[in-house]
């Protein structure tokens, strides 16, 4: 079953939601703010896909983040990884990239654009 990884007020994550509608795929929706984020989700979700690609840094809550923070983040992708990244992520979900769109296999698609769910089928969904 694929997973959708939103946040109930982002538009993006609207229209990727009538995407999926309209090419009848079944899913379920995974609302980052109301569901949370668990370490466990965090794990899967940066085992998939790199840091540097999941993090939103045109969102406000990055423009909103101390410089110390935005920079924890730089080192974290320089190759310094520790526990402070992780900790802002549980604190603001609202810095991943979403929608999210995960599959039962490894994929993990981040974003969405009009067209991007266009291979996406009712057999993926089942």
């Amino acid at each position: 079953m694929l997973t959708l990884y939103t946040i109930n007020t982002c538009d993006t994550c609207r229209k990727a939601r009538r995407a999926l509608d309209a090419r009848g795929v079944d899913y379920r929706v995974h609302d980052l703010r109301r569901d949370g984020l668990s370490d466990a989700l965090l794990t899967d979700i940066l085992e998939r896909v790199a840091l540097d690609d999941v993090v939103n840094k045109r969102s406000k809550t990055w423009r909103e983040l101390s410089a110390a923070d935005r920079q924890a983040f730089e080192h974290s992708a320089a190759g310094d990884s520790g526990g402070k990244i992780r900790a802002l992520l549980h604190a603001h979900p609202t810095l991943l990239k979403r929608p999210l769109l995960a599959g039962d296999d490894a994929t993990l698609r981040v974003g969405y654009q009009d067209g991007s769910y266009n291979d996406v089928t009712a057999a993926d969904g089942a």
